[in-house]
């Protein structure tokens, strides 16, 4: 079925001229692969030779069918092997941000900024979203952890600082930044217990903890004022 203008956000063309809109979704992945591989200078040979690299072939002949619109279908997979075979990533292919001026994020909607797009598909828009708050847990997660994974590092340090300290002034300073150090992981996990117990109780995936952070989750059998939010 054809869009219709009003409905696509297209001015000044005829009916018969707006492209569907799977067919703008793949001819913006195929202007910007070929722009990128252009920039790198690479062959669309050289780009075969690198998907099939990756473990995911890409004949030439494709690939430049698709660049010449020639091609129907532009496969998921074929996106994110393309895209690391171009040093991307495949958001970047499908909403090439500074490169075009809009994109139609949807069937019958009108065209929008790319970066308003690209918000909407990472989930960093306003909207409404079901997941939102696990996302949300999760992200939560990730920080957490990195930070702790930062002071865990940087009391290390401080540790060997205190144990080679030759003068009494080195070792007070070297107990001090290992005294702050051990503050933040406290914090690092008092946030990864709390993330984890809302994770818990929307019944997600727990994300992986180092050993050296197993005393963050309860003992098994044991329920914290956390678990019960």
């Amino acid at each position: 079925m054809t869009q219709h203008e009003s409905d696509a956000g297209y001015d000044n063309e005829d009916e018969d001229d707006v492209p569907e809109w799977a067919d703008h979704v793949m001819a913006t992945v195929a202007a910007e692969v070929r722009r990128r591989r252009k920039e790198l200078r690479m062959s669309a040979q050289d780009l075969a030779d690198r998907c099939e690299e990756i473990g995911h072939p890409i004949p030439r002949s494709v690939i430049a069918n698709m660049e010449s619109g020639r091609r129907a279908n532009l496969p998921l997979v074929d996106v994110m092997v393309l895209a690391k075979a171009l040093r991307t990533n495949p958001i970047c292919l499908i909403y090439p941000i500074g490169y075009i001026a809009e994109v139609q994020r949807l069937p019958y909607e009108h065209r929008i900024a790319p970066w308003e797009a690209m918000c909407w598909f990472i989930a960093q828009d306003s909207g409404s979203l079901a997941d939102r708050d696990m996302l949300r847990y999760q992200r939560e997660h990730i920080e957490a952890l990195s930070e702790a994974n930062a002071a865990m590092a940087s009391e290390s340090y401080a540790q060997y600082a205190v144990q080679h300290a030759t003068r009494a002034t080195q070792r007070a300073e070297a107990l001090r930044d290992q005294a702050a150090c051990l503050e933040r992981i406290d914090k690092a996990k008092q946030r990864l217990r709390v993330a984890r117990s809302f994770i818990r109780r929307d019944r997600g995936l727990l994300p992986y903890l180092p050993p050296e952070l197993a005393d963050v989750d309860p003992p098994v059998g044991n329920t914290t004022e956390e678990d019960t939010l």
